[in-house]
């Protein structure tokens, strides 16, 4: 199947998207089944801090789930739509990112707390610009390599990297400064990803890859409190009642829900012993209330998000579709593996959520927003190519009629003994 030029996509997409296709269910069903239990684990991991802090053990809780209202609408209404209407968009959305990532620093603008400056107060909602990023940027990059996509499979290296390059060093410098330097490099490898796909040589992406990881090392090292941090990482017990706290917690969390938990709502941890139980450590409630065998379900949908995103970029109708549910697929996959590995120690606290089921206004609204533009993407995927049927026919023939069939049927058994036959050899000889 041949596909059309980019620019062809791109020019007047039609308003709704595709059909219902395998990977288009089973992504919708990860993600429901996701929200759902995100809901759940949300309200029992928070309602010991919403006693606390507001007096209202629901409080957290049904600000989620207005949130999680807002992000079913916008993902609902992008799934229906045809995903190229969004490169239209892709431009102001990324440079309204970065716009809001500069407003944190405006006094009276942007919120600190825990020694960073990563919330935006606009009038009484409060948002953290960089979680936008996370969508803006894939979809940024997807438009413009689509769009020179013949370009970038002849060679052109410039039409590859300018101006996603200096677009992801931007992007990463707004993020790092707040300072947010787990959702920085997690930014940077969702644009490397899609990069990669698009056609990056292997040599550029190691030097790339090298260069965030020396900047990330830099930065760790640089700043005392990040050493501590990993220091901590390697050794939680050595410093249990400090640095190492939320680690050791987390492991008892999880060591005591054994393989099917405690029971929802019945975790020990949640009672203010293990911070932030209800956003950057839901994993450990989950752990201890389900028990092995939810954690292990909650890998294994995302597992199943995994295959949904491969193979919904595998069977894109385009370059740009393609690039697109690349970038979102490998946002999530990414930022879930960052926060299990952190919770069970392959990684160091890093604090970016869990996506759909920690708690998080703006990271559940967003999230939800990208996994509408992937489902927009999978309704959309080409029909897989017809095989060869086996009378032989070419793929992609029509149909034999049922005289056809017949026809066939009666060669099969006329033709074996035709060719025994020697006087009908010698006769087909002599013509």
């Amino acid at each position: 199947m041949s596909e059309r030029s980019p620019r062809t996509l791109l020019a007047r997409p039609p308003l709704r998207a595709g059909r219902a296709t395998p990977q288009a269910a089973l992504l919708l069903a990860c993600v429901v089944t996701l929200l759902v239990l995100g809901l759940l684990m949300s309200f029992s991991a928070s309602f010991v801090r919403a006693t606390a802090e507001l007096g209202d053990p629901f409080g957290i809780a049904r600000r989620q789930v207005l949130w999680a209202l807002v992000g079913v609408g916008i993902g609902w209404l992008l799934a229906r739509a045809d995903h190229r209407i969004l490169a239209r968009w892709s431009g102001p959305l990324v440079a309204g990112a970065l716009v809001l990532c500069l407003l944190l620093f405006i006094p009276g603008l942007g919120l600190e707390g825990g020694g960073a400056r990563r919330w935006l107060a606009i009038g009484p909602v409060t948002m953290q610009p960089s979680e936008v990023l996370k969508l803006a940027v894939p979809l940024y990059l997807a438009t413009v390599l689509g769009r020179r996509a013949d370009r970038v499979r002849a060679g052109d290296v410039h039409a590859l990297l300018m101006p996603a390059l200096p677009l992801l060093v931007v992007a990463f410098a707004l993020v790092v400064v707040q300072p947010d330097l787990e959702t920085a490099g997690l930014v940077a490898g969702i644009g490397g990803v899609v990069l990669l796909v698009a056609g990056l040589p292997a040599r550029l992406a190691v030097l790339g890859g090298s260069a965030v990881v020396a900047a990330a090392v830099t930065f760790i090292a640089g700043v005392g409190w990040r050493r501590d941090r990993v220091d901590a990482w390697l050794d939680p017990a050595a410093d249990a009642g400090n640095l190492g706290y939320q680690s050791v917690q987390g492991y008892l969390a999880l060591a005591s829900g054994g393989l099917t938990g405690t029971g929802l709502g019945e975790s020990r941890a949640k009672w203010l012993y293990l911070p932030n139980a209800d956003t950057d450590f839901i994993f450990a409630i989950i752990g201890e209330e389900l028990g092995f065998l939810g954690a292990l379900l909650v890998v294994a949908l995302y597992s199943g998000l995994a295959i949904a995103g491969i193979r919904t970029a595998r069977a894109a109708p385009d370059t740009y579709g393609r690039l697109l549910a690349t970038g979102i697929t490998a946002w999530l996959l990414m930022q879930a593996s960052m926060n299990i590995g952190s919770v069970v120690g392959l990684l160091p606290v890093t604090g970016v959520t869990l996506p759909l089921v920690s708690v998080g206004g703006t990271s559940l609204v967003v999230t939800l927003a990208g996994c509408g533009v992937l489902l927009s993407v999978a309704r959309a995927a080409r029909p897989p190519e017809p095989e060869p049927g086996s009378d032989g026919r070419a793929s992609g023939s029509a149909p034999a009629s049922p005289r056809d069939t017949g026809s066939v049927r009666r060669a099969r058994r006329t033709t074996p003994d035709r060719a025994r036959d020697p006087r009908t050899a010698r006769h087909h000889d002599d013509h």
